[in-house]
């Protein structure tokens, strides 16, 4: 009779007649009512440790982050910053709610080089969340010779040092999702393994399901070591140009007018159309899959960078890369200028290749190089001077030495 009187649990005090089930420990009960509070403390921890910019970062902080690092695009960083503070509000919300929020991860559409992964990119390292890219031309049907989907999930893994419940918070953007649409809307005999097939398996990680991914990276085997990881908390944004898309959207501009009562003016250009009214049956006309769709709810376009937006983009962000060219000559106890004709000409270059931002690098990278080799090796040289002719490769960079005096 004594022993039935201590058998009551050490933080309620209920007896064992009060609870579904007591359990006894080394020192003491403890009943299932109490762990399941327990549990659920726990839970609320660790989601409150994502990082401290997430518990407070609103949208108008996160984007005037993404101001400092991103030049233009106010539309598509708002859409985002909404985006990303409801996402990381949906996983802190009360697990008591009755209400289930799903998420809302994100389709950036944009023209290459016009910022969408370096958005991504910059979104991630503010949240101080784990953080993958994935190009999905590089994706292929279980069975067939690629990357299955599962290898994205690795990346993130990794890049959260193998702890799962930092990976299942984490940013994936998947680039190039443009690429993998279905090429036909007949039935082909040829099986189409990089296009409808990857969206199939796309699917359930984008919308959140417990997936085995591989520690070894590569294909699946029976034997191979895996890891459980729940994808229903990751932030999944997909981009890519969808090239042609525009024709879609705007399918009767093309169109030219008949008769001599006809108006022409009311024809846009074709370089005035743009991609802000894109709708999902455009998408789906596109080739991405309706079921995919439905799983990316927010879409944002990019629009294609000016002349003027890339020369902000050469001298204004943080990282800006005139900054960080300065910043190399810098170490060398130099100081490095450049001509606006020359930043204005290095635009000029990128527009005409045809690839926005992503381009200024290597243009800058090529100039620059007569001046990377032998400017170190000379003691003499106080200041370098980039004019529009070293963009074209035309003439050497104007040095100065000590009191401003040109030497070259």
């Amino acid at each position: 009779m004594a022993n039935k009187q201590t058998e009551i649990c050490f933080l309620c005090g209920k007896t064992k007649s009060e609870v579904n089930q007591l359990l006894k420990g080394k020192f003491g009960y403890v009943c299932d009512s109490c762990i399941h509070e327990a549990n659920e403390v726990l839970k609320e921890q660790e989601e409150e440790e994502i990082s401290e910019n997430v518990q407070l970062a609103t949208p108008s902080q996160i984007k005037a982050h993404l101001d400092q690092y991103v030049v233009g695009q106010n539309e598509a960083k708002k859409t985002l910053s909404v985006a990303v503070y409801n996402h990381y509000k949906r996983l802190r919300r009360n697990k008591k709610s009755d209400v289930e929020i799903q998420k809302s991860n994100i389709l950036m559409i944009g023209s290459t080089g016009s910022g969408k992964t370096y958005l991504a990119q910059s979104l991630a390292k503010f949240l101080g969340v784990p953080f993958a890219i994935a190009d999905a031309t590089t994706l292929t049907e279980a069975g067939y010779v690629g990357d299955d989907v599962e290898s994205i999930l690795l990346t993130l893994l990794q890049n959260a040092d193998y702890d799962n419940k930092l990976a299942e918070k984490g940013i994936i953007y998947i680039d190039e999702i443009d690429k993998i649409t279905r090429k036909s809307d007949n039935v082909s005999t040829t099986r189409d393994v990089g296009g409808e097939g990857v969206q199939q398996a796309l699917l359930k990680i984008i919308e959140g399901t417990i997936s085995r991914v591989p520690l070894s990276g590569g294909r699946k085997h029976p034997q191979a070591d895996c890891v459980n990881l729940d994808t229903s908390n990751i932030l999944f944004i997909c981009g890519g140009a969808f090239d042609g898309l525009e024709k879609i959207v705007h399918k009767g501009a093309d169109s030219k007018p008949i008769g001599f009562n006809a108006d022409i003016k009311g024809v846009p250009a074709r370089d005035t159309l743009d991609l802000s009214g894109v709708q999902q049956k455009d998408l789906v006309k596109y080739g991405l899959m309706p079921e995919l769709i439905g799983r990316l709810p927010v879409v944002t376009t990019l629009q294609p960078l000016s002349e003027d937006d890339l020369v902000k983009i050469l001298t204004e962000p943080k990282n800006a890369l005139t900054k960080q060219y300065k910043e190399l000559l810098a170490m060398d106890g130099m100081k490095l200028e450049f001509e606006d004709d020359a930043l204005k000409r290095i635009a000029e270059l990128a527009i005409k290749k045809e690839i926005g931002a992503r381009g200024l690098r290597s243009i800058i990278e090529k100039a620059m190089q007569n001046v990377m080799f032998s400017i170190p090796d000379r003691t003499d040289v106080k200041k370098v001077v980039v004019t529009s002719g070293v963009i074209e490769g035309t003439e050497e960079a104007i040095i100065y030495g000590g009191k401003n005096k040109k030497i070259a």
